[in-house]
């Protein structure tokens, strides 16, 4: 096993960037760095999918109405790779840590690397939820590093007391591998993997994934250099500038989206950014709190009615927005405000809790903090359930496939074909021969069963075709 003494370097440890810089610079320099390689990149990602016609193709489960590339993801990883290899260093062992943060960084990587991969394969001809599911607890296991009796990555045991001080512990005192540790071992599972899909499952319209992970990333960036953790900071900064800088691509009407590779990679960072940082997860949970929570009532319903957690239907809460009346932007402007009302109320209590006369309240207002959550979703669903009968009709829960209402403009979603078909011209497009029809035959579940055509075009899930070849077939 690869000893942690072996993964103290990183490019940015043999080069002298740091030696002559004044210490905010790093941070800057970093997150700028990434934000313009992921800009250009997402050019050349763009390109590769248009000639290749790796395109995302308009179905009922989607909202867009002209294929649009979908690997933006891996743009966002490549940036963050190359900006964290030549501006981040580890911070030295602390005495105090049960993890070496150069051996989390690579681990990191690692698990990201698989991550990418796997959903890049997704992305292009489909696999079965089972699947994906495996290949993220398989993220999440590399990240947890269980080797020589001890777990040397990222392992969530313990959790500061809100209504006294100290800390509770989920059945063990330290990061060895017991019986006792199996509540820490699933709650770290349930942290990595639910974060990774709850990004995924926000990634429904134009810029909001990106937008939100983005401004909780900068808030994690900045909270940590509060506490004093600069190398997390520098970290963090690098991934807020990886992400945004992939936002001009994506804003309503997007150009390419990110795909299930980008939303995988950006939710396992969330993850562990808020797991190392001096913001914790607290940080996480508030400025998250309303994409977790719709996650959890969309799926929670789903199974009263007898479906699959990750069954289909558009009843999640940018869904119920948009059937309210709402604009693709305006979606964003409302999830992009309540972020970023929680990051400055974070930050706040982060600072409070430097005082150590302070700290114990700074943790009671951070759990009230997460109870506000809750009550901003509640209202939520109230005022879309009222703008919803005001409009003379409601979104039904249990219904698979609800048409989202126009706005009063006339949008229905996020963009019309009259913006797309600018973003497509037929200078970006390789030309191919014109393919063999397909007709529609239905299966034996109700689900419409496709031909197979010349080119192999591969299902997804019962009802979706994802991904197709002919790009002859954009209009």
């Amino acid at each position: 096993m690869v000893q942690a003494s072996d993964l103290q370097l990183t490019m940015a440890a043999l080069l002298p960037v740091a030696s002559w810089l004044p210490p905010l610079a790093l941070p800057l320099l970093g997150g700028i760095a990434a934000f313009v390689l992921t800009y250009l990149l997402t050019f050349a990602v763009r390109s590769l999918c248009l000639h290749m016609g790796w395109l995302d193709y308009p179905s009922e489960r989607r909202v867009h109405m002209v294929p649009v590339p979908r690997l933006g993801g891996v743009a966002i990883f490549l940036s963050f790779a190359i900006a964290s290899l030549l501006f981040y260093t580890p911070a030295h062992n602390i005495p105090t840590s049960l993890y070496v943060e150069s051996t989390v960084y690579w681990l990191f990587l690692l698990a990201s690397l698989l991550l990418v991969v796997v959903h890049l394969i997704d992305d292009l001809i489909g696999l079965k939820p089972l699947i994906k599911l495996v290949a993220q607890t398989v993220a999440a296991a590399i990240l947890l590093a269980p080797w020589e009796g001890r777990f040397h990555g990222i392992f969530l045991f313990s959790f500061n007391n809100p209504f006294a001080p100290g800390l509770v512990y989920l059945g063990v005192h330290d990061n060895a591998i017991t019986l006792a540790a199996i509540p820490a071992l699933c709650f770290t599972w349930f942290w990595m993997v639910g974060m990774m899909n709850t990004v995924n499952l926000i990634d429904g319209v134009d810029g909001l994934a990106a937008g939100v992970v983005g401004i909780t990333a900068l808030f994690t960036a900045l909270i940590s250099w509060v506490f004093h953790q600069e190398s997390i900071a520098v970290l963090a900064a690098i991934f807020t500038g990886a992400v945004l800088g992939f936002l001009p691509h994506n804003w309503n009407p997007a150009r390419i989206f990110m795909g299930d590779t980008g939303a995988m990679f950006l939710g396992l960072g969330l993850a562990v950014m808020s797991t190392i940082g001096g913001a914790k997860l607290a940080l996480a949970l508030m400025l998250l709190g309303v994409p977790i929570l719709d996650v959890a009532v969309v799926a929670i319903n789903r199974i009263r009615h007898g479906q699959r957690p990750w069954h289909y239907d558009k009843t999640h809460l940018h869904h119920r927005l948009m059937a309210a009346g709402l604009t693709v932007k305006q979606i964003c402007y409302l999830f992009y405000g309540v972020t970023l009302a929680f990051g400055v109320l974070a930050a706040g209590l982060s600072i409070l809790s430097l005082d150590i006369a302070n700290r114990q309240n700074a943790h009671l207002f951070k759990f009230i903090s997460i109870l506000l959550v809750v009550v901003i979703m509640v209202a939520l669903i109230v005022w879309i359930d009222y703008r919803q009968r005001q409009r003379g009709g409601r979104l039904q829960l249990g219904d698979p496939s609800p048409s989202p209402a126009g706005n009063s403009d006339g949008a229905v979603v996020s963009a019309t074909i009259q913006e797309q078909e600018t973003l497509l011209s037929t200078e970006d497009l390789a030309p191919t021969p014109a393919p063999a029809p397909q007709t529609n035959q239905t299966s034996g579940n109700g689900w419409p069963e496709p031909t197979s055509d010349s080119e192999g075009a591969t299902r997804l899930e019962p009802g979706e075709w994802r991904l197709q070849t002919g790009i002859d077939q954009l209009y």
